[in-house]
């Protein structure tokens, strides 16, 4: 069972499973227009409580990627669709898991670096407590929502995802544009972490939680090797064949997407301890390699 797969990053992950001969059921807002013969879906809109029995009913494991993007500017409106997508629908899937005769033997959620808040050079592991703010907070409340489920055996997979890079979507979809106009930059100092990753690594990442009986808790989804955003902007430029002569000062990104600006500048030096300590092996784990991938 699939939540979220209409998703930037359910592309990548309904491909890997279905690569591995995993059979898979989709749940969403409404029927995907291209969904692939022998896939099977229910809907789950937005106005139901509890999440489609029948789903629920089949599955042998649950990857839920549900969850309002973040990346846009937080009204007041935009930042309970956030909250509510992420902390309310995983406390509905495990209410419902509460009261359902069979449960998954597994439960992978998608969580966020979000996690941890600013916190400027300080390597930032699994064992790190979280940061302050209100990215922060959601997370924190997503994240025990998530250990409600654990508290009825279903072995629970948190994955803290960083800054994802894949094709038509996630962040390259907003940073990319103005290097192509050649007007990108770096944002403010340029020092600040970026904890990036490959959207084939979340999709790994999701195959290898889901078949290892060890893993569970919170894994950092992030590429061993982080960068600063001044080495992402070089990085970005090469990859596009642009220059990266300007600056972007923290006002005209507040100017544009308020409060959630400061997410954006955020330095978050996240490492992937678990994830390698658990024997996974990356297939980006750099990023020129990773951008070079992408044929932008």
């Amino acid at each position: 069972m699939l939540i979220g797969a209409s998703g930037f990053l359910g592309g990548s992950i309904v491909r890997k499973l279905r690569a591995e001969g995993h059979q898979l059921h989709l749940v969403g807002r409404k029927r995907p227009a291209d969904l692939a013969e022998g896939m099977g879906f229910s809907a789950w809109p937005e106005d139901a409580d509890e999440p489609p029995a029948d789903a629920l009913g089949e599955a042998e494991a649950i990857v839920n990627l549900a969850g309002e993007p973040v990346a846009q500017r937080w009204t007041p409106e935009a930042m309970k669709r956030i909250r509510s997508s992420r902390v309310d629908r995983t406390l509905q899937l495990a209410e419902a898991l509460a009261g359902h005769p069979s449960r998954p033997a597994v439960y992978v959620a998608a969580s966020a670096i979000g996690f941890y808040g600013p916190r400027g050079e300080e390597a930032l592991t699994e064992a790190s407590p979280p940061g302050r703010g209100y990215l922060a907070d959601v997370c924190v409340e997503w994240e025990r929502a998530v250990d409600f489920v654990e508290t009825l055996g279903v072995r629970t997979v948190k994955l803290r995802i960083g800054i994802a890079l894949g094709p038509g979507g996630g962040a390259l979809k907003e940073m990319a544009p103005p290097f192509r106009a050649g007007v990108g930059g770096k944002l403010g100092s340029g020092k600040q972490w970026m904890s990036w990753i490959h959207a084939d690594d979340i999709a790994g990442l999701v195959s290898f939680a889901l078949a290892h009986d060890a893993a569970s808790g919170a894994w950092n989804a992030t590429a061993p090797h982080p960068v600063t955003n001044a080495e992402f902007t070089k990085a970005l430029a090469k990859a596009l064949h642009r220059p990266a002569l300007f600056t972007v000062p923290e006002f005209v990104l507040r100017l544009k997407y308020g409060e959630m600006a400061t997410v954006m500048m955020a330095s978050q030096r996240v490492l992937p301890e678990a994830a390698l300590r658990a024997g996974y092996t990356f297939l980006y784990p750099e990023l020129p390699a990773a951008l070079a991938s992408l044929r932008l």
